[in-house]
């Protein structure tokens, strides 16, 4: 699958294609939609399932070194006008403010990161680390290990600092629940 395919199948997705059109006007530093919304569209596709089957929620990402509460709050509650009539769960989180909140929520510590991309780089599979940002005239798609998991509907664990074999596990339970046709690799 080639970044072109990539982008032309998760445009087939409604909901992809509303958000990719309206992120800017978040106004929120270095946004991109990411991760389930996107592989999971390309495994929709491929499967001849609707295009959003089974996807969750919709993860936008961006980077605010204001790490306050009441920054990212106000990006939300901008995201809720934004997208007030796409119906779908879209989520909205900074990633200047990951590393305050993880270790509570998850049990281990999380290091600060620099920008978007490197929560991307963080996801617990490799499948999952995908990203695209509308541009002028076109897109950009971060995907640092490619698009052939992807497109192969194979689930590999990225043995990162933070990987953690439940939380990859039970991900990737749930997806098989959903995509019987994923393969997904041992940790």
């Amino acid at each position: 699958m080639t970044e072109a395919e990539f982008t032309a199948t998760v445009l087939r997705n409604p909901v992809n294609a509303a958000i990719l059109t309206r992120l800017p006007q978040l106004q929120a530093n270095d946004a991109w939609l990411v991760s389930g919304a996107l592989f999971q569209t390309v495994w929709n596709v491929r499967t001849q399932r609707a295009p959003d089957y089974g996807i969750k929620d919709y993860d936008v990402f961006y980077f605010d070194p204001d790490t306050s509460w009441d920054a990212e709050n106000d990006v939300i509650a901008r995201a809720r006008h934004v997208f007030a009539d796409v119906n779908a769960a879209i989520e909205v989180r900074n990633q200047a403010r990951v590393h305050l909140w993880y270790e509570a929520k998850f049990g281990s510590p999380y290091p600060p990161l620099a920008r978007t991309t490197d929560g991307i780089d963080r996801f617990l599979m490799h499948n999952a680390q995908v990203g695209i940002r509308a541009t002028n005239g076109g897109y950009d798609v971060y995907a640092p290990h490619g698009f052939d998991d992807i497109a192969q509907m194979i689930v590999r664990p990225n043995q990162t600092a933070n990987f953690r074999r439940d939380r990859y596990l039970e991900k990737a339970e749930r997806w098989k629940s959903l995509w019987p046709e994923i393969t997904i690799l041992p940790t």
